[in-house]
């Protein structure tokens, strides 16, 4: 069976996506392949294909809970049933299960990064046919990526231990260095190289300058009420997103909800799949939301507040237009929150202080430190869970000086603070200059598509007509059919036949 006949057979469609077929052919032929697809270019194809084509499992390291599950259903509403997610969402009796039977059984296998840690799961895994190991989000792996995750980088290790199947590392924004990091860190020799646009032409890029957030508010009210469904809105705070939330319900707003990593797994599951369904038709939510969502019918997506670099801007706007129909991005921009991004790059990463105090406990409690067992690393992420992330970050980097210098002790201890702060101040530095460059895009008055394909070293092939607010838009082209221009009307939602026949005719509602 040819690739173009399986494609139809298991999926439906009748071609390729630009990009798709030449990636399939090479992993198809056992090559390590980097892949850079556009987000909405059919990434999740790329292995799912191939995993029909040969005989044993394919093996997905994917980083969000949220994004695997979503996946898992795709696959299963579609009829694949051999297909499974290891992952913490799981109940232990379901874990145990897991480990007792047969994983041969399984076509696709989902695992998280943090998974792949775990010694039991290492084992089960190497009982395993691993024809394919692929890397989702592989930009995760590069401290120059804009989701970096220190479990990434053990990843090579783990494809060595399970026999060095081939690797599929896919990603969606990766400048240069990333794509090196990726090669480096996943321990691939000879690659091949899919770097494909990841322009999304459909999408219309808009800055709107506003005084205050007062004023945002407003606009963003204005925006919903006249823009055509469904939208994601971003936030950059968890409390943002739920009194904005409220603000546009009380204004009269339905199907909204709102989404964020202070939600338990199973509302995050919930809202997502309403979102999936059309059951809900505006989601505001922090960056949490989004990675891997597959609907096709997004026709905008707003930021609320500015993200801290265009990699993470390009990933949550490419949420939108996945179907082909136009759609529209819209940054709302205010002085008020300029320091917001600021804030949020420094408090990505623990400060010296914190890393000395942690540090030199340790030292006090143990006198010399020559590893650090899992045990240990979990007892101390348990006993402060609002600071999860500062130690995985600091067990990665003792764990690299342990490597490098043997012992941590008395003697050792300043050198140990400073290896540390000088790599947190580098990534900072670096983070800062990725801000720099943002704020210098959103106040171009350049076409804004050239300026961000030039920040990912592409050249515009094409002009587009509905390209940018630099190079003119006309907003019509994303406006609701019937728009709404009062609250009670918008209190009106969903629109029936009726209403529009009645608002064609100028009658009024009796009801």
């Amino acid at each position: 069976m040819n690739l173009d006949t399986l494609l139809e057979v298991k999926t439906g469609f009748s071609s390729f996506r630009p990009g798709q077929k030449e990636i399939i052919q090479d992993v198809l032929s056992k090559k390590d392949v980097i892949a850079l697809l556009p987000t909405g270019g059919g990434k999740s194809l790329c292995y799912q294909l191939p995993g029909y084509a040969l005989g044993g499992t394919v093996v997905i390291v994917s980083p969000l809970l949220s994004l695997m599950e979503d996946q898992v259903q795709q696959l299963r509403s579609s009829g694949e049933k051999s297909v499974v997610a290891l992952n913490s969402f799981l109940t232990f009796s379901e874990k145990e299960k897991l480990l007792s039977v047969d994983l041969n059984s399984y076509k696709f296998l989902f695992i998280s990064p943090e998974m792949l840690q775990v010694d039991k799961w290492i084992k089960k895994l190497q009982t395993v046919r691993i024809d394919l190991f692929v890397v989702d989000e592989a930009h995760c792996v590069s401290q120059w990526g804009h989701d970096f995750r220190t479990d990434y980088l053990k990843l090579g290790t783990v494809n060595k231990i399970l026999g060095e199947p081939p690797t599929l590392a896919l990603t969606a924004t990766a400048t240069k260095a990333v794509i090196q990091d990726i090669q480096a860190f996943l321990g691939m020799s000879e690659p091949v190289f899919h770097i494909n646009s990841l322009d999304r032409p459909n999408i219309a890029l808009k800055v709107e300058e506003v005084v205050n957030n007062q004023e945002k508010r407003e606009r963003l009210l204005e925006l919903i009420t006249d823009l055509q469904p469904p939208g994601i809105i971003y936030f950059s705070s968890r409390t943002k997103t739920e009194e904005l939330y409220e603000y546009l319900t009380e204004n009269g707003i339905n199907k909204v909800a709102y989404y964020h990593a202070g939600l338990s797994q199973e509302q995050r599951i919930l809202i997502q799949q309403q979102f999936l369904m059309d059951q809900v038709d505006l989601i505001c939510c922090t960056s949490a939301f989004g990675m891997g969502i597959n609907k096709s019918n997004v026709r905008y997506v707003l930021h609320y507040h500015q993200p801290t670099q265009m990699e993470s801007f390009v990933q949550e706007i490419g949420r939108a237009g996945r179907g082909g129909n136009q759609s529209i991005a819209i940054l709302l921009k205010s002085k008020e929150d300029a320091m917001l991004p600021e804030f949020i790059i420094g408090n990505e990463l623990p400060d010296q202080e914190w890393v000395s105090y942690i540090l030199q406990n340790l030292v006090n409690e143990y006198g010399e430190i020559e590893s650090i067992s899992k045990k240990q690393m979990k007892e101390w992420v348990e006993q402060y869970p609002e600071q999860e992330s500062y130690w995985r970050y600091l067990f990665f980097q003792l764990n690299e000086f342990l490597h490098k210098h043997g012992k941590l002790n008395i003697a050792s201890l300043q050198p140990c603070i400073e290896e540390i702060q000088s790599r947190i101040d580098k990534r900072t530095t670096m983070k800062r200059s990725k801000l720099k460059e943002f704020n210098n895009w959103t106040t171009t008055a350049l076409c804004r598509r050239k300026e961000l394909l030039h920040y990912f070293d592409e050249e515009m092939s094409t002009p587009i007509q509905q390209c940018c607010d630099n190079c003119g838009l006309n907003m019509d082209s994303y406006s609701r059919e019937i728009k709404f221009t009062s609250k009670s009307d918008v209190d009106q939602q969903p629109v029936t036949w009726e209403k529009v026949l009645k608002k064609i005719f100028w009658q009024e509602d009796e009801n």
